[in-house]
């Protein structure tokens, strides 16, 4: 239970860094947040739980697969918000948006032999 306790601390930790960094320059709090710091950490709790060469490869393919269609939603919030969206409208959206272009891409990498 510690284990977890000290992993979500550092995880949080790192959220607070990028809210910080981004509070006084945009450009510099994408930079981190744009950084797999979350996934490198990830890959570190999971290899240390299991040891598994296999397993961590599956991880590794499947992250590379999910983040291409979470991109378009780094395109489509900024625009809602520069139309005068609200910001909380803005989040919903681009995360159905994301929701749906994750169902979009399990199904179509099926297609091609890539089980997500």
């Amino acid at each position: 239970m510690l284990a977890f306790w000290l992993r979500a601390g550092l995880s949080g930790l790192i959220v607070a860094l990028v809210a910080t960094i981004a509070r006084r320059s945009p450009v510099a709090g994408a930079l981190v947040a744009a950084l797999p710091l979350v996934s490198v950490l990830g890959m570190m709790w999971l290899w240390n739980d299991t040891r598994d060469a296999a397993g961590m490869a599956r991880h590794m393919e499947a992250t590379f697969w999910y983040v291409l269609p979470s991109l378009p939603m780094f395109l489509v919030m900024p625009w809602a918000l520069r139309q005068g969206v609200g910001f909380w409208p803005t989040l919903a959206g681009g995360c159905a948006l994301t929701v749906m272009l994750y169902l979009l891409t399990i199904i179509v990498a099926a297609r091609f032999g890539v089980r997500l």
